[in-house]
């Protein structure tokens, strides 16, 4: 079993029953087995738009997705450009979460922050003390790594297959199984 660490990923295994992480790829914020874990689902669209839960105009369409089951009545965001956002936790290369929101609205406003350089998602997914690890050790979940570019530029309907193919051998054939094999 892979370490996790912030900045790993979670695939969902295709037989997973919680439709709240069907075929989902999780970007993990904080991991601590004593103490839980956090992260945002990376592939999961909403039908909203930031401009939509804010009482400020945002000018650019930038799309919410739904970060996961807890609290959807929060934002949180990670983008690629700490250089013009302050503040926020480095996860990998080229990720960083969270950091100063008012320069956020105000650099996507400007046209100087691109919606395509911020992902925006309303809840999170949240673990307890264990529960993952648990989760772990009964096969729910494939931890992997990714990089920014596969984060920001993939399109969420192919996220959870990408990520599977690109890790190649058996994930590969994972990527295949269909979303409902008595069909077959």
């Amino acid at each position: 079993m892979k370490n996790i660490t912030k900045g790993s990923i979670l695939i969902s295994e295709p037989f997973l029953k919680d439709p709240n992480f069907n075929r989902s790829v999780v970007l993990i914020c904080e991991h601590e087995t004593n103490q839980g874990s956090f992260g945002l689902i990376l592939n999961q669209t909403s039908n909203l738009n930031l401009d939509d839960v804010l009482e400020e105009n945002i000018y650019p369409d930038v799309p919410l997705y739904v970060g996961g089951p807890v609290q959807h009545n929060t934002l949180h965001y990670v983008h690629r450009r700490p250089d013009i956002i302050d503040g926020g936790i480095t996860l990998m290369d080229g990720v960083t979460w969270g950091g100063n929101f008012q320069q956020v609205k105000s650099l996507l406003n400007n046209g100087v922050l691109s919606p395509k350089d911020i992902r925006c998602f309303i809840g999170y997914s949240g673990w307890e003390e264990d529960q993952l690890d648990n989760e772990l050790k009964k096969d729910s979940w494939i931890v992997s790594s990714t990089t920014s570019d596969v984060i920001f530029d993939t399109p969420p309907e192919n996220f959870w297959r990408t990520i599977l193919k690109e890790m190649g051998g058996s994930f590969k054939v994972l990527a295949n199984y269909p979303s409902d094999p008595s069909l077959n």
